[in-house]
């Protein structure tokens, strides 16, 4: 496995691949690599011939109060972990190497931005773009995979993507989970024991939600109210649990035969913030 940390050494070794023909796929990580990213690299293999797996931990997309400084970084054990799954080649570049520090262009997110968690994270999806748009760049991947745990993330880069008219497939791999729900993240190495025992509640608070949604006017308010409080009650603090409707994640007051919609939620357990959510079709 190849391991480069500067955009020339990559951009080479990407353009001897594509003198042979080969399709790239692209996973993009911020390390601490878990079952989930596994996952990806995995659909990102059935997908391609090659796949490239970024390491990044990328400091636009971190609000002021969050936690870029103290973000695990075992890159040892990544490295291991690509390796051991047939990744071709890990781009693990410095912060310089991206960002000159004089960043005088940058891509908005737009309106869908303050929907969800751009609500209580302002300006974190112009920095995932904005990383994610140079990646895409330097790597020129025919397809990328990421996981529905960020849907959020997934639906603003498949619209960058199909606005910017690049040429790559943007690819959804399902939520990894525990044996309990709780929806696998990196950053739940941060939960204590107790606030790991209540994590999983979000997801059986949205699992709920699903039984509740039918056909017809919905007040939300009305709805959610039990399941917040039964949250709030095990100790979890409430982001926001809502019913919206892809792509643009409208808030919805009235569920449609035939359509899609996603049930999304964000609590945090202490100081960890956990995000999850279902899909479902009516």
């Amino acid at each position: 496995m190849l391991t480069t940390h500067t955009i020339p050494a990559i951009r080479n070794a990407l353009g001897e691949l594509r003198n042979t023909g080969l399709k790239i796929g692209y996973v993009p990580t911020m390390g601490a690599l878990h079952e989930g990213h596994i996952s990806l690299i995995r659909k990102a293999m059935e997908l391609s011939d090659a796949v490239i797996v970024s390491i990044f931990v990328n400091p636009t997309q971190f609000g002021p109060d969050e936690d870029f400084s103290t973000y695990p970084r075992p890159l040892e054990s990544d490295l291991d972990i690509c390796k051991t799954h047939g990744v071709h080649a890990v781009f693990h570049p410095p912060v310089e190497e991206l960002y000159d520090g004089d960043e005088q262009i940058r891509i908005s997110a737009g309106e869908l931005s303050s929907r969800l968690c751009g609500k209580t994270r302002p300006g974190h999806f112009d920095g995932v773009l904005q990383v994610v748009n140079k990646f895409f760049n330097i790597i020129q991947p025919d397809v990328a995979v990421f996981g529905q745990k960020d849907i959020q993330q997934l639906l603003l880069i498949r619209q960058m993507v199909t606005g910017f008219r690049m040429n790559i497939d943007i690819l959804m791999a399902p939520t990894q989970r525990e044996p309990d729900g709780l929806a696998i993240s990196s950053r739940n190495q941060y939960l204590s024991g107790a606030e790991r025992n209540a994590a999983p509640l979000l997801y059986r608070a949205l699992k709920e939600l699903e039984e509740l949604i039918r056909p017809g006017e919905i007040n939300m308010d009305r709805v959610t109210a039990p399941l917040k409080k039964k949250l709030e009650q095990k100790g979890l603090k409430i982001d926001y649990i809502s019913c919206v409707e892809p792509p643009h994640l409208h808030q919805i007051s009235r569920i449609e035969k035939g359509k899609n919609y996603i049930l999304a939620g964000a609590v945090f357990a202490g100081q960890t913030r956990l995000i999850d959510n279902l899909i479902i079709y009516t």
